[in-house]
């Protein structure tokens, strides 16, 4: 394994305000569901790298649906190792932030000891976290319902989203951005991180919540998100604070917002929030 870039302020002449950023996408999405924080820390000073998971890269949302089958059999061990590819390129650890299943990764990334500071938005349960409230169960019955289709891809329908992602707009409104923004599901993704949850020890998204020298962790939650509620949040909180890491992690919930975090209007506040939060951190790990 190649050696882990220099985190400090000096590297590469970069302070704590300045580090590159990360963002790490979920599931049905593309980068393209980034773009508003990213082009807000873009505007701030960052260098914003916003990479596709293997199999959606740079490709057009039509194009993905149009032909889905790169997506297929692609887990999560597979799309971890993509991304941090890319991280030990850069000259520095950057600060890294995951949406949903990109918190998951984030997570992995963070057990990897690849990044300055993390913020997990509205991040997924990671190996041995078994809360499962049944809003979260019913946004991944339509794949886990057949399992002859693990390594499958699978689209979100119109309904589907609107439960999932636009549970704060109108069946239209939410209809509108599945045209924008949607793209099918990776199924061996869901199937890893169900059965994950169950086997802390083996599972394929086995962190160590007792890592000393992790960087800091936020979670973010909504008060109102179907698929990540804050009972996932806390409860990834509380299993990190029951070990006896000095490793920061932190917890905050936005009342009133949906799994849509990073559009949802408002969304301004919550990147704000987000940048101030890790670039305060990342200071105390250069």
């Amino acid at each position: 394994m190649n050696a882990t870039p220099d985190t400090t302020s000096s590297a590469a002449g970069t302070t704590p305000e300045k580090l590159p950023i990360v963002l790490i996408h979920g599931l049905w999405m593309t980068p393209a569901s980034w773009d508003t924080w990213a082009e807000r820390f873009r505007a701030a000073g960052h260098e914003v790298i916003v990479p596709g998971w293997p199999g959606i890269d740079d490709r057009s949302v039509q194009d993905i649906r149009t032909n889905p089958a790169p997506l297929r059999g692609i887990g999560l061990k597979e799309i971890t190792d993509h991304y941090e590819r890319i991280i030990r390129a850069l000259p520095v650890k950057p600060i890294i932030m995951g949406h949903s299943f990109g918190g998951v990764i984030t997570q992995m990334l963070a057990d990897r000891g690849l990044g300055a500071a993390y913020v997990g938005v509205a991040p997924g349960q990671t190996a041995g976290i078994s809360t499962l409230p049944a809003s979260t169960f019913r946004t991944g019955l339509p794949i886990l319902s057949n399992p002859f289709n693990r390594n499958g891809v699978k689209p979100i329908s119109k309904g589907h989203f609107h439960f999932t992602f636009g549970n704060d707009l109108s069946r239209a409104e939410s209809d509108a951005l599945w045209e924008q923004l949607a793209v099918p599901s990776y199924n061996r993704v869901l199937f890893e991180g169900v059965a994950s949850t169950m086997n802390e020890k083996n599972g394929v998204t086995h962190v160590d919540y007792a890592r000393a020298d992790r960087a800091p962790l936020l979670v973010i939650t909504g008060g109102i998100d179907n698929v990540v509620p804050p009972a996932i949040g806390k409860a990834i909180v509380a299993k990190y604070a029951a070990t006896d890491s000095p490793a920061v992690v932190e917890y905050k919930e936005y009342a009133g917002r949906t799994h849509r975090l990073v559009s949802q209007p408002g969304w301004e506040e919550i990147a704000d929030q987000a940048l101030t939060w890790a670039t305060s951190h990342a200071a105390v790990t250069a």
